[in-house]
């Protein structure tokens, strides 16, 4: 059997049901998207009700994350006019550079993959990603 890449199927459904307790805790609707090191979606969930426009940005989110090994929102601080990273949302077929995506690390700090919110809030957005990554160790 091949071995994963990076974050295992188990960790990415521990992440997409931590963060799907999370949005319910918060009373928000979400389309969650975990991918692995190569940036290949591992899990996702779409909650009833939550908008089909932010299914493509919670997967986008989560490669963005993981592109980049730093959540979408340090990335969207960088990208702003006359910053050194201006214009990179349009490299690798579209980036998302608001929060809501954040890399995923190991128990010894290695990233294995990201996870990518959307649906709310930038504000609820990322902290529904935060408590999916905490999921994972």
């Amino acid at each position: 059997m091949p071995s994963a890449v990076g974050i295992t199927l188990e960790q990415a459904q521990a992440a997409v049901t931590a963060a799907h307790k999370k949005a319910v805790a918060i009373e928000t609707l979400m389309n969650i998207a975990v991918v692995d090191a190569g940036a290949n979606l591992v899990a996702f969930a779409h909650m009833d009700g939550a908008w089909l426009g932010s299914i493509d940005i919670s997967q986008k989110k989560a490669r963005t994350a993981r592109y980049f090994d730093m959540p979408t929102g340090a990335i969207g601080g960088l990208s702003q006019p006359g910053g050194p990273l201006f214009n990179i949302e349009h490299s690798n077929g579209g980036l998302i550079t608001f929060p809501g995506g954040v890399p995923i690390t190991d128990a010894s700090g290695e990233v294995i993959g990201a996870i990518g919110v959307s649906g709310s809030t930038v504000e609820n957005d990322h902290a529904v990603a935060e408590a999916g990554a905490a999921a994972v160790k």
